[in-house]
């Protein structure tokens, strides 16, 4: 591991594969075969699962639980209390394994709300924003707004993080957007 990774005295850092300026906080746990890019925030009693993959500038906030096949891209925000799955039919008497569970794809700038819940197998778009208390069952496209239980699309938001009116042009910076085929991009 890096010297200029920073671990609170109570966390339990088991991967050497920790990027440099990464701080990892209290009661927090990150198994060995995770990876987490450089300058990740992790908050305290997040758990990070062999397999899972942070990028860099990733922020994991506190109680977060990220398992095996989870692969979350740069600059990605991950609220309080987010939970991810891996496993489609978790049972007891007929465990799976890795080669059973499904990845799941949390894209660059993407931010989830707190105490949402991310089902298996899916892909969060880049940057969209994923709402407080929201249940992800399905692929959200690139800058969509989801929200509720399932989460359904409510509209699209820029980059910075403000809620696009119609004509898909940013009122705080200015930047405008146009329709592709993976949701929203800014328009050239």
């Amino acid at each position: 591991m890096n010297e200029s990774v920073f671990v609170h005295p109570t966390a339990l850092v088991e991967s050497d594969d920790v990027g440099a300026g990464t701080r990892v906080w209290a009661f927090a746990h990150v198994m060995a075969g995770a990876v987490v890019g450089r300058e990740c925030k992790i908050g305290d009693h997040a758990f990070i699962e062999s397999g899972a993959t942070l990028g860099d500038r990733v922020t994991v906030k506190n109680g977060c639980l990220i398992w095996y096949g989870v692969h979350i891209a740069d600059e990605v925000f991950v609220g309080p209390n987010v939970v991810f799955t891996n496993d489609m039919r978790p049972r007891v008497r007929y465990q799976t394994g890795p080669e059973d569970w499904l990845e799941t794809q949390v894209l660059a700038g993407a931010s989830l709300g707190a105490n949402s819940t991310i089902l298996c197998g899916i892909t969060i778009g880049e940057s969209a924003l994923v709402g407080a208390g929201s249940v992800v069952v399905k692929d959200v496209p690139a800058h969509a707004l989801v929200v509720g239980n399932p989460a359904t699309q409510r509209g699209w938001v820029c980059e910075c993080g403000a809620v696009l009116g119609p004509s898909l042009t940013c009122e705080i910076c200015g930047r405008r957007y146009e329709h592709t085929a993976s949701g929203l991009a800014e328009a050239s």
